[in-house]
């Protein structure tokens, strides 16, 4: 099992592996003494699978932003996610830790895994040798032996908000010296506005955060080329209120779609407005990627307005899902839309996605109705699941072949589908039936011009 989970999750620190081996063992022992050990190891183990991708997962994608953006963005994301898990601390404290952990990032993501181990130890043992000024929720992590310390603390809860009424955030926004600050040492000026706007909002998603530096350090540049520049950034508070605004209204009209359409209906929804983003990946991706945002919405959209917003944005969600789809770019790259999502900015990544248009530059191969419809007699015995997904490949494909049809008439084909499939695998001579002619009809109007 350590072979193949190494295997398999190359980002998994290693002290993570020993944490996942000690909770595998006992498993693997236990359901190897039962008759029924393979639903056991199902099961049991499925569960430990799960958190052993959601890790690898995780270390991936901080990786990634080390190698993709500048070092500026990287610790933007290590400072900001310092600052929500220890808003007690100071500024020169978490400027440390951010440095430390982004020092460290890029030791393990080079795969030096022994000094990776080492440096990750020593990070967490001065960690909780600071706890009197960094966090008082990490008390139970730091008593816990070495391999299990510090994923404790990593998914410890953030500590609580300290009261900041008489340090208020007016002074970036309303401050005389604000330009000549800027000018002076701007990465260090940005960090501490990173800092101080982080710990006053720690229930915004990291990327939101990062929305609002952004915006920040945009409306700096302009303005202090200005005679006035204090009238021209006094504006700052307003603006990054929007910012937060429209990826709240954003999250909330997506969970408004979720509600009124219900699971299935809602991936279709999301695998016709991908499908049209990115024509260029196959059927079976477009299903992968747009199932795993429609799980998201499934998750979140149950939760409170603040914390959908949290859960959409933040939550290993959106950020993992479109992590996944750039790095198939990467690999194999899809359309110029896609590549200015994935390169131009991490902290916007989510809306040039959301508001990606159609590629009207793709021009469909002619499919032949095999390649478009599956109707085999495979069918009669698969799964509901497995029989749900050939829908929706059908449907991409659909798409594909016909971009701007409406909804409703990629819908007609499918009900037709389904409608064929059930009548063939109650049949006598199934295989028969697949090939009729009238059967073959449905194929060969879906491939047409007008559906």
């Amino acid at each position: 099992h350590v072979y193949v989970y190494a295997n398999t999750h190359p980002y998994v620190i290693l002290d993570s592996f020993f944490v996942l081996c000690w909770i595998c063992c006992p498993l693997i022992h236990s359901c190897c003494v039962r008759y029924t050990h393979i639903q056991c190891h199902l099961l049991q183990l499925e569960p430990i699978r799960k958190y052993a991708r959601e890790i690898s997962l995780r270390h991936h994608h901080l990786c990634e932003i080390g190698i993709k953006f500048n070092s500026r963005v990287a610790k933007a994301v290590e400072l900001v996610l310092l600052t929500k898990k220890q808003p007690k601390a100071n500024f020169s404290e978490i400027a440390k830790l951010t440095m430390d952990v982004k020092s460290l990032h890029e030791t393990c993501c080079e795969g030096n895994t022994l000094e990776c181990m080492f440096g990750r130890s020593q990070f967490m043992n001065y960690t909780c040798s600071k706890q009197a000024i960094l966090s008082s929720k990490i008390t139970q992590c730091c008593e816990q032996p070495a391999p299990f310390r510090g994923e404790c603390i990593i998914t410890s809860e953030n500590d609580d908000e300290p009261d900041l009424s008489s340090l208020p955030l007016s002074r970036f926004t309303e401050g005389q010296f604000v330009c000549k600050q800027f000018t002076d040492k701007q990465d260090d000026f940005l960090q501490e506005f990173l800092y101080e706007y982080s710990r006053r909002h720690p229930k915004l998603a990291v990327p939101v955060i990062l929305r609002v530096d952004a915006v920040y350090q945009n409306l700096l540049g302009k303005c202090c080329k200005l005679q006035n520049p204090l009238e021209c950034y006094s504006h700052g508070k307003e603006i990054f209120q929007r910012v937060v605004q429209e990826g709240n209204e954003h999250v909330k009209n997506l969970c408004a779609l979720h509600e009124k359409l219900g699971d299935g209906n809602f991936h279709n929804r999301l695998i016709v407005l991908y499908t049209k983003k990115a024509p260029q990946l196959s059927a079976e991706e477009l299903v992968v990627f747009t199932k795993s945002m429609a799980a998201a919405a499934s998750k979140c959209c149950p939760l409170s307005d603040e914390q959908q917003f949290a859960c959409i944005e933040d939550s290993g969600k959106a950020k993992l899902i479109l992590g996944a789809l750039c790095r198939r770019h990467e690999a194999k790259p899809i359309n110029a839309g896609v590549r200015h999502c994935c390169e131009d900015s991490y902290a916007f990544r989510k809306p040039c996605f959301d508001d990606l248009p159609a590629d009207e530059t793709y021009v469909s191969p002619s499919l032949s109705c095999d390649q478009v419809i599956s109707l085999k007699e495979d069918l009669c015995k698969a799964p509901e699941e497995k029989l749900q997904t050939e829908k929706q490949k059908l449907l991409s494909n659909l798409v594909k072949q016909n971009p701007h049809a409406a909804e409703t008439q990629f819908q007609s084909v499918i009900t037709d589908f389904t409608r064929l499939v059930e009548m063939c695998c109650q049949a006598e001579k199934r295989e028969m039936c697949f090939q009729r002619k009238d059967v073959k009809v449905v194929c060969q109007t879906s491939v047409a011009a007008n559906i």
